[in-house]
């Protein structure tokens, strides 16, 4: 019977399919060293010493306010993530990598690297710039609508 549904043929599928095997890639390459998929936007986003409030690391993952809170929670209740009060803005707080989170930033770029490259493997050489600058396209076209 045929639905008209195709999901080899939809790039939002796809594209969402892909996005959950690297998360499931990921999580199995961390398992074990107390960093959960869930924080490597933190992590990107922390990894040169920078503080960012809570705001900035919520525009900068691209998810909603709860999930940021929910997830700086964890990360500060596994001592990888410190609060201080932001002095342009004492209703506000910065948030830093601890030297715990520190230490494990070269695992976890190592571990990034591995599994792009994994799952990459299968292009063509010379097609990672151009599978990266559509893939930037098509956030650039769908973020102002989230």
């Amino acid at each position: 019977m045929k639905t008209g549904f195709e999901r080899e043929r939809s790039a939002g599928y796809m594209t969402n399919l892909a996005a959950r095997l690297f998360a499931r890639a990921m999580d199995r390459r961390l398992r074990g060293s107390g960093v959960s998929t869930g924080y490597l936007p933190v992590f990107f986003a922390l990894a040169d010493g920078t503080a960012l409030s809570q705001k900035a690391l919520t525009e900068l993952a691209a998810v909603e306010q709860p999930t940021m809170a929910a997830t700086l929670s964890r990360m500060e209740r596994d001592g990888l993530v410190s609060r201080q009060v932001d002095p342009g803005d004492r209703r506000s707080s910065l948030f830093a990598l601890t030297p715990l989170a520190m230490e494990k930033t070269d695992f976890i770029r190592d571990a990034v690297a591995e599994i792009n490259g994994a799952a990459t493997a299968a292009l063509a050489p010379g097609e990672m710039p151009l599978f990266l600058d559509m893939l930037k396209r098509i956030v650039a076209v769908l973020e102002p609508e989230s």
